[in-house]
């Protein structure tokens, strides 16, 4: 798009990343600039502008996306009119602004969430004076294991823009990741691989789902290693195994567990070096583990709160967590990796998993493995 609104982006008044169509209409609804005009500033036939501003008035019946347009058309202001008061007047702006999330917070708490929803039955749920929108993954055995938390300006962002749309609407609505979503994601990662090509053997590297490389695949065809699909991790792939007496490998509860070590784990990534060493905190390194919460969301606590658990681990059981887990590496490519027999890998990550369960649950409603 041409020439599209640049003066109000150069003063700040809406971020760069609000679709060329929610710009259209709320420049012709909060501000009163008419169809001709708008048609004028991008280049358009009139007719053209009409339709992407009468899909998003249609779009206001999503609840994220019209709670959207109305915090960004509040920092547009409202329309002003002749003679009117507030004409001149600054405009105000809550704490938790839509307007104030930049491109880079967008795209890197984006490509977390979205990864999360291209999960198999995963899905965003978001209820009414809720800050916080959750990441939820049903199970075979009909429970739900929560998997990622997100801001909610976040999720209205991410639902203006067309990566998910609703699924099951209600009190607590339900969004699904879209085609759209898909494709964002795909190109998100790209981006980061190529950007942390130089950290090839510490960065978890995907496919999408349904490409003609099959589950596990070591190479792709592309000769780029790959370790797993990104609509499967390696935990919930073993969950689905039997033993001997037709139970599950894995119980919901391990699963939890390495669940909670790997959103930990994402959120720690946030504002950090692609390069992080996660393989000194394994050899019992002093670590303070002092006020660890699993309810604050920040960088650093998620950080104190993986290293506590790699170090109650230790090395063996931690590196195959993190490995598993947190990486999302292959069990048999981290048997290969770390020397150990064939098949030995999956009777270790369960131990660890075992033990994860018993350290998040000592730390009580804190670990986050309560109720």
């Amino acid at each position: 798009m041409q020439n599209r609104g640049v003066s109000l982006r150069d003063a700040g008044c809406l971020p760069s990343w609000v679709p060329d169509g929610a710009l259209l209409y709320l420049l012709h609804t909060e501000t009163g600039t008419s169809i001709r005009a708008l048609a004028r500033g991008t280049g358009c036939h009139a007719s053209t502008v009409l339709r992407r501003i009468r899909r998003f008035e249609g779009r206001r019946d999503d609840h994220l996306v019209d709670e959207a347009l109305r915090a960004l058309g509040q920092r547009l202001g409202p329309r002003e009119k002749a003679g009117s008061s507030t004409k001149g007047k600054p405009m105000t702006m809550t704490a938790s602004d839509l307007g104030q999330i930049s491109e880079t917070q967008l795209k890197t708490e984006s490509q977390r969430i979205l990864r999360r929803l291209c999960e198999v039955g995963a899905v965003l749920a978001v209820a009414p004076q809720m800050e916080k929108a959750v990441v939820v993954r049903d199970g075979e055995a009909g429970g739900a294991t929560r998997t990622a938390v997100v801001d909610r300006e976040i999720a209205e962002a991410m639902a203006l823009k067309g990566w998910i749309a609703c699924d099951q609407p209600g009190r607590v609505a339900r969004y699904h990741i879209t085609r759209k979503g898909r494709a964002a994601v795909g190109h998100m990662l790209a981006d980061s691989e190529n950007c942390a090509s130089g950290f090839a053997d510490t960065q978890a590297m995907f496919i999408p789902q349904g490409a003609a490389e099959p589950l596990g695949s070591e190479m792709c065809q592309t000769g780029r290693r790959i370790r797993y699909s990104i609509a499967e991790s390696p935990i919930v792939a073993l969950a689905r195994r039997r033993d001997r007496d037709g139970e599950r490998f894995i119980s919901d509860d391990l699963v939890s567990a390495g669940e909670r070590l790997r959103e930990d784990f994402e959120l720690s990534q946030i504002g950090a070096g692609a390069g992080q060493d996660w393989d000194r905190f394994l050899t019992g390194a002093d670590i303070d583990n002092s006020g660890v919460d699993v309810r604050d969301r920040g960088a650093a606590a998620a950080r104190r709160r993986v290293q506590g658990a790699l170090r109650d681990l230790g090395p063996g059981l931690g590196d195959i967590a993190l490995r598993c887990c947190c990486h999302l590496e292959g069990l048999e490519r981290a048997e290969r990796r770390m020397g150990w027999s064939a098949r030995s890998g999956k009777i270790v990550l369960r131990i660890a998993l075992q033990r994860l369960r018993r350290h998040y649950e000592t730390l009580g409603d804190a670990g986050g493995m309560i109720g």
